[in-house]
C-alpha cells in the first residue's frame, strides 16, 4: 500500500492510511469474514464503542445484513477510555449464548476492548469476537482483534486517527 504524505500545518504531519473508498472495501470484507465465521449463528450482536466504533458498528450491520441470515442487534457502549470505571449499554439485554461482536475504530493497546467487556462478563456469551478497521501491531492488553482491516506498525508516540463523517469513515492517518 502506499501511504499519502498530508500536511495539514506546519505544526503537524499526517500520513493517510486508508481512504474513503479503501476502508469501505475493507468494512465489506471484514462483514464477509463475519458471516462466514458465524453462518451458524442465529444471531449477533454488534457493540460499537463510542466515538467511532458504534458508526462502524452501524455500518458493518448493514453490510452483514447483506449475507448474514440470522438477527443482528446494534448497541452502544460508553466509556470514559482514560478512566474506564463505568461503562453503559444502549439497552440492557441478556447476552447468555449470544455471539458479541465487539467494534472500534483503532484497537491500539487492547486496553479499550478489554475494558468494554466488562459488563458482559456477569453472563455467559456463546462467544465474543473483536473487530477493529485499524490495529496498531504491539498490545499491552491480552485482548487479540479477530477482524483487521488493516494492521499497522506504528511507534508509541504515533496516534492513528479515523475520520467519521455523517456516519462514514472518511479516512484513517497517522500522526
Amino acid at each position: 500500500m502506499n501511504y499519502i504524505r498530508v500536511h495539514k500545518s506546519s505544526n503537524y504531519d499526517f500520513t493517510m492510511i486508508l481512504n474513503k473508498d479503501t476502508a469501505d472495501k475493507k468494512l465489506r470484507r471484514m462483514a464477509l469474514e463475519v458471516a462466514e465465521r458465524n453462518d451458524e449463528t442465529g444471531e449477533i450482536i454488534l457493540i460499537g464503542i463510542r466515538e467511532n466504533g458504534i458508526f462502524i458498528a452501524r455500518k458493518m450491520a448493514i453490510y452483514l445484513a447483506e449475507t448474514f441470515p440470522g438477527k443482528i442487534d446494534v448497541l452502544e457502549l460508553w466509556m470514559d477510555k482514560k478512566k474506564p470505571s463505568e461503562i453503559k449499554l444502549s439497552k440492557d439485554m441478556d447476552f447468555n449464548q449470544k455471539t458479541i461482536l465487539l467494534v472500534d475504530d483503532v484497537a491500539n493497546s487492547g486496553r479499550t476492548m478489554m475494558y468494554a467487556m466488562k459488563p458482559l462478563l456477569q453472563f455467559l456469551p456463546k462467544q465474543i469476537q473483536t473487530l477493529a478497521l485499524v490495529e496498531r501491531t504491539y498490545k499491552q492488553f491480552p485482548v487479540a482483534v479477530d477482524y483487521v482491516g488493516l494492521s499497522v506498525a506504528t511507534t508509541q508516540q504515533e496516534t492513528i486517527v479515523v475520520e467519521v463523517k455523517d456516519g462514514e469513515v472518511e479516512g484513517a492517518w497517522v500522526k
